[in-house]
């Protein structure tokens, strides 16, 4: 029979666990988020705010799914607890862009002179806020900040032109959490 690698995390109080099958769903002050653990290696079960994640067969392959896994439901409870947020600049020394949020994208508009504006898609439930150079991209989903925040920054990389002259773009300055971490959003069991 083979080994099998276990690893439980407890997650604070105010969050409430769910596992159905390959599942995990967490409820928080800040809203609630699923994952899907697309892996045969993983098994998931809870005991009331116990996450236990077994691995089979004990190698180094399912130790890094178990740490992932791990490391996934932390980023969760930390999103529930205190929320994500990219604080982001643009920049421009040639011509004056300005940004809109419409419709699940922001509007870059006159990047680098350009006539038709550039689209940058926003993902999942992602709030996006524009004060003239600043823009603000904050959630509770880790992932889903940081690939709107990336969307944007892409979509204002400079190409076809020499990048020592032309410094334009949006550019994250700074990331943090909406809120203090005044606690562990996470806890390892030892037996």
């Amino acid at each position: 029979m083979a080994e099998v690698l276990i690893k439980k995390v407890r997650v604070p109080e105010e969050i409430h666990v769910t596992v159905k099958g390959q599942d995990i769903t967490l409820k928080g002050p800040k809203g609630e988020l699923t994952k899907k653990i697309k892996s045969h290696r993983i098994t998931l079960s809870n005991e009331g705010n116990v996450i236990k994640i077994e691995g089979k067969p004990k190698n180094k392959q399912t130790d890094v799914l178990v740490e992932t896994t791990s490391a996934q439901i932390r980023n969760m409870s930390e999103g529930l607890l205190f929320g994500y947020k990219y604080i982001m600049k643009a920049m421009y020394s040639h011509f004056p862009m300005s940004l809109q949020v419409e419709k699940g994208n922001v509007n870059v508009k006159n990047f680098l002179g350009e006539k038709f504006p550039r689209k940058a898609k926003i993902i999942g439930n992602t709030k996006v806020d524009v004060k003239g150079q600043d823009i603000v991209v904050s959630g509770i989903n880790k992932d889903d900040v940081g690939q709107t925040a990336s969307n944007l920054e892409l979509r204002t990389k400079v190409k076809n032109k020499d990048i020592r002259r032309y410094q334009d773009g949006v550019f994250i300055v700074e990331r943090t959490n909406i809120e203090e971490k005044n606690k562990p959003a996470m806890t390892i069991v030892r037996e």
